[in-house]
């Protein structure tokens, strides 16, 4: 979807999601091929089922469906006798076109934050020295806290930092936190687990999406290397969202009793999601969405019992949006890694003719309080991760780069801390992976 309709959209999701009348809409909806039956059931069952909900989640999945969306479901509306709210996007659609600023989204200001523990009569008498003032500008974690995932208390254990220089001393108490059980999970069973690894690299026409040249090479480091790690690895490749589904579920019913843990990687291309818990979703071949709290769920205690108490961990390479990032002026580190942005490519998924757009989510899935799991994204929600045809992915290249190095050392968190660190240096275009951690201990791989 263009970024103007796109915008105007949210400009008017309030009113939308209040005088919307799905009920009508269904038919008009199937009629004009803006959504399959299947993604109509699913904002069916969006939330709780009510009107309001339903409204909301269909004008969230419309930004997904190509550059046409929005005049098709104008004249849905105008089809079923809404026209207030058709007219209402026909005029701002026909002046954002005359004059786009007039949707965007304005940028965010830098605000100068000043010593702490002043008053705000006493800032008043500070003598500022400017070339010692910060900009910090706010982004959605300070103004949204409520969004903020929980942190696990833990028993304090010694930081990354602090471990690994070399000396006898770090070893013994390297050595020392990984045989702790209360600090660290067990990791002594060999094979230590099952890794499933789904590598899409070929989408049906219908859908759209672009071949993920490149790909495979990311599949064979990872199966090189979590084999090193001591797990069984199985890797399935080109599947439809219905395989990927059956695949993992086939996963979560094997028995875990004698292994430590589970592990799951997805390779194809993302896109955004509606979420309780854990934001996105992949692709599957058929150009269907499955989404990341999905398959997250099919592996909690009620699902899996086996793997109870046991870290489950999912490492996803794929786009978590269509934004990318251009970053911010540093003095490089890595000279040779500005010439990494010429020949990537995004694993956003097209709905159109520019082939870095996409999001499309899926149905809303209910999650039990997650324990003993850890998800690794290749990209921060909402922005494209990139991937070079003849090198692999930045974030997977690296990630195999690090846990060689640095594996037999240094617990999962640091690792990927290590990752995030190099992978934000590449390319003309930035990326920066994160994680959801619900993790209850440090996990140091068996090697």
């Amino acid at each position: 979807m263009d970024e103007a309709d796109r915008q105007l959209l949210r400009r008017y999701r309030v009113q939308l999601v209040s005088e919307l009348q799905v009920a009508s809409l269904w038919d008009a909806l199937l009629n004009r091929e803006l959504f399959t039956p299947r993604m109509i059931e699913d904002i069916q069952r969006a939330g709780s089922g009510s009107r309001h909900d339903q409204a909301r989640q269909l004008i969230i999945d419309l930004e997904t469906r190509g550059s046409q969306a929005l005049p098709l479901f104008i004249s849905c509306l105008e089809d079923t006798g809404q026209n207030s709210l058709a007219s209402l996007l026909r005029t701002r659609s026909q002046a954002a076109q005359r004059d786009p600023e007039a949707v965007r989204p304005r940028d965010l200001m830098p605000v100068v934050v000043g010593p702490m523990g002043l008053k705000p009569e006493e800032l008043r008498t500070v003598k500022w020295d400017p070339g010692k003032l910060t900009p910090v500008v706010l982004g959605p974690e300070e103004l949204c806290p409520a969004t903020l995932r929980p942190e696990v208390l833990r028993p304090e254990v010694p930081r990354p930092g602090d471990i690994g220089s070399g000396g006898i001393r770090d070893v013994r108490a390297q050595e020392t936190l990984m045989s702790n059980v209360d600090l660290a999970y067990v990791m002594n069973a060999d094979p230590c687990g099952y890794c499933l690894i789904i590598n899409n690299v070929s989408f049906c026409p219908k859908s759209r999406l672009q071949i993920r040249t490149g790909s495979n090479i990311d599949c064979e480091k990872l199966q090189r290397r979590f084999r090193l790690l001591h797990f069984t690895v199985e890797a399935k490749c080109n599947l439809s969202a219905k395989q990927m589904v059956q695949a993992l579920g086939e996963l979560s019913r094997r028995d875990h009793g004698a292994l430590d843990c589970c592990v799951v990687v997805i390779l194809s291309h993302g896109c955004q999601a509606s979420h309780l818990q854990f934001p996105g979703a992949v692709y599957g071949t058929d150009g269907c969405p499955v989404s990341i709290e999905r398959i997250v769920n099919i592996f909690n205690g009620t699902s899996c019992p086996s793997l109870g108490g046991k870290p489950k961990l999912f490492f996803i390479q794929a786009c978590g949006g269509e934004q990318k990032d251009h970053g911010f002026e540093v003095v490089s580190t890595y000279p040779e890694d500005r010439i990494l942005g010429s020949n990537t490519e995004s694993d956003a998924a097209p709905f159109q003719d520019d082939p870095g757009h996409c999001d499309q989510p899926d149905a809303v899935s209910s999650l039990p309080t997650p324990s003993d799991i850890f998800v690794s994204y290749s990209t921060f929600p909402g922005f494209v991760s990139w991937r070079d045809p003849k090198r692999g992915s930045w974030y997977i290249e690296t990630l195999d780069g690090i846990f060689e190095q640095w594996a037999h050392s240094e617990d999962l968190q640091s690792l990927l801390l290590r990752v995030a660190n190099a992978v934000s240096e590449k390319g003309i275009y930035k990326q920066i992976p994160g994680c959801f951690n619900f993790l209850r201990k440090k996990l140091f791989f068996k090697t």
